[in-house]
């Protein structure tokens, strides 16, 4: 049997507040085989987003640390990586939609630059494939008129629209695993489906040319 793409084993993160430390999460374990999807179901504060960033990395630190276990990507311990060389893994090998895009997505800088900043870094792409590339993941994720939309600061796109560009980000660099922290949240149900047929679709698409692997969280 083929070792899974992501093991995580035992984790543990916590967060110091005054007096008191709240386990967020406390001892979990699960595997993600290449090519499979992963569902994480919980109520709210549950530990669900805590776990996604727990794998990436992102706990702030303080008040929150990774006090133990294991994270196993393609069989790399990533709590162990050097600081840069779990940079190079962001987005170009695991990649994250974010639960918010209205926090996820810097309001100063244009859509093309935030998009074409993640290609130039992690696919070497110069400035003029790194635009091309931004306009043609906002074709691939629905985006209207992509091309003049591409130039737009994230106040002038809708929830649905941010929450659109978030997952062309995600999928720019083709990261072998992909987290969706519940991405269709705050968004009308019409808006949710579509979201989701997208991810799915788009994913599916990639699956036919190489073995990928996705997790997502939901509330229940």
């Amino acid at each position: 049997m083929a070792a899974p793409l992501l093991s995580v084993r035992h984790l543990r993160t916590y967060f110091d507040e005054d007096d008191r430390t709240v386990r967020a999460v406390d001892d979990v374990s699960f595997d993600v085989g290449r090519g499979e999807t992963l569902g994480i179901v919980g109520e709210s504060g549950s530990g669900k987003s805590v776990t996604n960033l727990s794998i990436l990395r992102l706990i702030p630190t303080p008040p929150g640390r990774i006090v133990s276990g294991e994270i196993l990507f393609d069989g790399r311990d990533l709590l162990s990586l050097p600081l840069g060389a779990m940079r190079a893994v962001r987005g170009r090998r695991i990649a994250m939609i974010f639960q918010d895009p209205m926090t996820s997505l810097n309001p100063f800088m244009k859509i093309s630059r935030q998009l074409m900043e993640m290609t130039q870094l992690h696919l070497g792409h110069s400035r003029a494939q790194a635009y091309d590339h931004a306009v043609k993941m906002l074709e691939t994720v629905g985006i209207p008129d992509a091309r003049r939309r591409v130039n737009d600061y994230p106040h002038e796109f809708s929830g649905g629209m941010r929450q659109r560009v978030m997952i062309a980000m995600a999928l720019s660099c083709e990261p072998e695993l992909l987290i969706a922290d519940e991405p269709s949240t705050a968004l009308d149900v019409t808006i949710q489906a579509q979201i989701l047929e997208l991810i799915a679709g788009d994913w599916h698409k990639r699956d036919s040319h190489h073995a990928r692997s996705g997790c997502g969280c939901r509330n229940d």
